[in-house]
């Protein structure tokens, strides 16, 4: 299967919090999205990881995705090592997206960081024909390299280089948001507070694409940061 755009988060529920909003856009234009996991989030204070992967499955059928993989990479300790982006690279090669989507290179959590670096670097090395790696049959995969890597903005305020307006899919994102549930505010649940399940954390969520929004001149939004520069055949196209 091809793909027209694959989102990596280091955690389920990343590409929710980050940039569902723009993958349900462009699914509604026909496009065909993946998402892959690079780890099931284990190392979370609430939950566990089998509770994890049966809400990223909810939010998939949420979102609509075609496809979503969870690469299990070791929570908080996963590395930018060869390992790791064989295991990115042979995902990458396996649905040749034209677009990725990634953690941003600066967040609060490390995980995040070191997950864009990583994505990032091994998109760079999934395009190197002798970079060998081959697919789950054994079979060789011929190299593949993105036209677009993007980086979409979390938890900590990062200037966009430009926005997308997410206004019509507003009410989708915050449903595929809150299929992880035991990650959010509940006021019945035992477990330990985290920055995330604070009251309060939702509303953060809506004012950052009010805020990313405002300076577009619309109602919601949601801010990308790229490496490289963009292409657009008109003017028409930036507004």
């Amino acid at each position: 299967m091809k793909l027209d755009i694959l989102a990596f988060g280091a955690h389920p529920d990343d590409v929710e919090l980050s940039c569902s909003g723009t993958l349900i856009k462009h699914m509604k234009m026909g496009m065909k999205v993946g998402v892959a996991d690079l780890t099931k989030g284990e190392l979370g204070t609430r939950g566990n990881a089998l509770i994890r992967l049966k809400e990223a499955e909810t939010a998939s059928k949420i979102l609509g995705l075609s496809v979503r993989v969870n690469l299990e990479l070791a929570d908080g300790l996963f590395e930018t090592g060869t390992e790791e982006k064989v295991k990115i690279i042979r995902v990458i090669r396996q649905f040749r997206p034209r677009i990725v989507m990634c953690n941003a290179v600066s967040d609060r959590h490390p995980d995040h960081g070191r997950a864009g670096k990583l994505v990032a670097d091994a998109c760079f090395l999934s395009g190197l024909s002798k970079f060998e790696t081959s697919d789950q049959e054994g079979k060789p995969q011929a190299a593949w390299r993105p036209s677009l890597i993007l980086h979409y903005i979390q938890d900590r305020y990062l200037k966009p280089g430009f926005v997308i307006d997410i206004t019509d899919v507003w009410d989708e994102k915050m449903k595929s948001i809150m299929a992880f549930e035991s990650q959010f505010f509940n006021p019945e649940s035992k477990e330990p507070d985290t920055p995330i399940s604070s009251e309060f954390f939702l509303d953060f969520i809506r004012n950052r694409a009010i805020e990313f929004g405002r300076h577009a001149g619309v109602p919601y939004a949601e801010g990308f940061i790229t490496e490289s520069h963009i292409k657009v055949n008109s003017l028409d196209n930036l507004l």
